[in-house]
């Protein structure tokens, strides 16, 4: 039998985290092009492309050059068995790179050089910081003119608070860019752009930095800037040092263009040295490690209609420790009885394969018949009450009446809503008092409504409108001798209840909520769904 805790060591499970347009895709479709999963790179472009990027699998991401939902892809590479988690970045998405962190070992955090570090990369950055999730980062767009490298090292540490150490550093910018020199290895890579545009790889010429060819290649003034830059980092830089990177205080730095692949495969052979394997796990009967010989995964994420053909829906588990196979018998603590879990796929975006077996640090899809929720935990060969800590449901910002044009097509919508509600972009209201019969929305972004619409008309075949509501907050509310009435009645609040029938107030501003806290002392207003 395949040794457990070798498998688990193989491991490396990582998220890409950046703000919009930083190259996040790009980068991911490079990765697997060097990584020899693909043999040709997709374009995020779609008006230009003949390939669309294959994280980018939804007909919606290919028609608007944009991610909307997470992706999974997986394939080997240098021994190690790679778990690469593609995440949208645009603010209206954020919950799925919330939740997706949660499967992650550790994140690739995306930089583009002209703009620097930007709000929402902060925002998941603390996100990691958090987690203790340790962060490499990729400053990319060498290609362009940007802020000076040794700026951006600055920018890292007054606006994130960590330190860095560049693994690699840049020899020019824009078109004058010619390449990155190893620290490590202590050899300058240098590129020539190809006719491609990126879609295939490219070979690095390697030289030293004493080389005489090198000097002459860079011409006399890049290549004394390099000497001087380098002397500078080994001067007053952060050293190396692995267990401070593992801890998250460090975060090692790698310079590049994804477009033009130049400095990819420099980060992937640097990354899948250097990234952790699967680490212990939390849960709510203490520490649980990857290679126990209890089997244990939680579900981070539930996709609808992967497979248009079949409508199916997927419940993707990271699993947290132990091995799985198929055929296996599991216990459901939230349902409180076990379960069998007859087939499992790997995946790359939208394509997949079936699975004999997996181990701690991987990421599997299960078909999904009803069963799952985000955030459910599976276990065996250990206590029933193992879960691990809920992934929490955000309060929407943004709500709206959906009408549908077709009366007879309302069964198609409640599937379709129901559905969709489950892979938690989108939230589902009912009023209490089942006085309307037209169904609440709710979203954190308001582009998902514009996902949902799609999606609906696309998947189910439904034509839908929204009705915009005046609310701009929620809270789930708990407290003995609570009465919907109460708060129904007033002007600025609403009272509905979940997909799972717990009630939820809705209301315009902030002021209201603060307002109804204050006149209301024996009731909880929850800005996550109560577990």
């Amino acid at each position: 039998m395949t040794d457990l805790r070798q498998e688990v060591q193989r491991r490396r499970s990582f998220a890409i985290i950046s703000h919009p347009d930083a190259g996040k895709t790009t980068l991911t479709e490079k990765l697997l092009l060097y990584g020899g999963a693909i043999h040709m790179a997709g374009s995020v472009k779609a008006r230009r492309a003949s390939r669309h990027a294959t994280s980018d699998w939804m007909e919606l991401e290919q028609k608007r050059g944009i991610s909307v939902t997470s992706s999974v892809l997986q394939f080997s590479y240098a021994g190690k068995e790679i778990n690469l988690l593609d995440t949208p970045g645009h603010k209206d998405f954020s919950e799925d790179p919330y939740r997706t962190l949660a499967a992650a070992d550790c994140a690739v955090m995306l930089i583009d050089c002209a703009k620097g570090v930007e709000p929402p990369t902060r925002k998941l950055f603390e996100v990691c910081r958090r987690r203790g999730i340790p962060i490499f980062t990729f400053i990319n767009k060498m290609d362009r003119h940007g802020h000076d490298p040794l700026d951006l090292l600055a920018e890292l540490e007054e606006i994130l608070g960590i330190r860095s150490c560049p693994i690699n550093w840049p020899v020019g910018m824009g078109k004058d860019f010619k390449g990155v020199y190893d620290r490590h290895q202590k050899v300058m890579a240098l590129f020539d752009a190809d006719a491609s545009h990126g879609e295939t790889a490219i070979e690095a010429h390697k030289l030293a930095v004493d080389d005489p060819e090198l000097a002459r290649l860079l011409g006399r003034g890049a290549h004394e800037k390099l000497v001087e830059d380098l002397e500078l980092l080994d001067v007053a830089g952060d050293p190396f040092d692995l267990d401070r990177i593992l801890d998250g205080r460090l975060t090692p730095v790698f310079f590049g263009s994804a477009l033009t692949n130049f400095g990819v495969q420099l980060f992937l052979d640097a990354f899948v040295d250097m990234a952790p394997p699967p680490a212990t796990r939390i849960s709510t009967i203490g520490p649980i490690e990857p290679d126990s010989e209890t089997f244990s995964g939680v579900v981070f994420k539930i996709q609808a209609n992967m497979n248009p053909a079949h409508r199916d829906r997927i419940a993707f588990l990271r699993i947290c420790s132990g091995r799985f196979e198929r055929g296996m018998d599991v216990y459901h603590p939230r349902l409180g009885r076990s379960i069998t879990l007859a087939d499992a796929h790997q995946f790359m975006a939208q394509e997949r394969r079936h699975i004999a077996e997996a181990f701690a640090g991987d990421i599997v899809g299960l078909y999904d018949t009803g069963l799952f929720r985000i955030g459910d935990s599976l276990v065996k060969n250990g206590p029933n009450d193992l879960t691990y800590a809920e992934l929490r449901t955000f309060s929407p910002e943004h709500f709206a009446r959906i009408q549908v044009s077709k009366v007879l097509r309302r069964k198609q919508l409640d599937k379709g809503l129901h559905h969709l509600c489950q892979e938690g972009a989108i939230q589902l209201f009912r009023d209490f008092d089942a006085g309307m019969v037209e169904p609440i929305v709710g979203a954190v972004g308001i582009l998902q409504f514009d996902v949902l619409k799609f999606r609906l008309e696309a998947e189910y075949n439904v034509d839908v409108t929204f009705k915009p509501l005046p609310f701009a907050c929620a809270r789930w509310v708990k407290g003995e001798g609570f009465d919907p009435h109460a708060f129904q009645r007033r002007e600025t609040t609403a009272c509905v209840y979940d997909l799972y029938d717990r009630p939820v107030l809705l209301m315009r501003n902030e002021w209201a909520l603060q307002w109804l806290k204050d006149d209301h002392k024996g009731i909880e207003f929850l800005a996550f769904a109560p577990d």
